[in-house]
């Protein structure tokens, strides 16, 4: 069965349709792989990029039936299992910070974050944006990359870490005031984030 999968069809209709015709669940692939790809590769490098995106999309796919279909758009539940899995690495996001604060600014990575990273790159901040990112607890990390980097409401990161919205704001206030203080109290990521 093929089916429409114009960004008209709204996610929990194609995750609904996915559950009598699995192949459907393909046409959220498609839409998000390389969003995902993006988000974990700037956290991890695009060496685990490939594999942890292979990997949210097999977890979302056996979790397809658990989906609270109100939510239309699957980007806050996929990049909450991202970011879980993320989490396994954070050894490796740390130090993947680490060295990209050593090393000359290199080519950022294509999407909406590559903004961003020109905007330091080009103030000469990216070394000490990458050392603040690095001090960031886990927690705060993440709330913050994924307000800042992947656009998301405070709501849809909530509901994306499965925790509350103002357990999100808290923590996006603190990474905020700490990626300021680390950079002389001017703070980039302050106007990308929504509320």
């Amino acid at each position: 069965m093929v089916t429409d999968t114009s960004p008209l069809v709204v996610d929990s209709e194609i995750i609904a349709g996915s559950l009598d015709d699995p192949e459907q669940f393909a046409a959220l692939f498609d839409r998000y792989a390389a969003m995902l790809y993006r988000y974990i590769s700037f956290r991890l490098g695009p060496e685990l990029a490939e594999d942890l995106v292979g990997e949210t999309f097999l977890i979302a796919f056996r979790r397809r039936e658990a989906y609270d279909i109100s939510y239309r758009d699957a980007r806050p539940w996929l990049l909450g299992i991202a970011t879980k899995l993320i989490t396994g690495h954070r050894r490796t996001e740390v130090s993947r910070y680490r060295a990209l604060e050593r090393q000359s600014p290199a080519q950022p990575v294509e999407g909406p974050e590559e903004t961003i990273t020109r905007e330091l790159t080009a103030q000469g901040s990216r070394p000490v944006l990458l050392n603040a990112l690095a001090l960031l607890s886990r927690g705060d990390r993440d709330v913050l990359l994924l307000v800042a980097w992947s656009d998301m409401t405070y709501e849809e990161a909530a509901r994306a870490l499965g925790i509350p919205v103002g357990t999100v704001k808290s923590r996006l206030n603190r990474a905020r005031r700490k990626v300021r203080h680390t950079l002389g109290g001017v703070n980039p990521l302050e106007e990308h984030g929504h509320g």
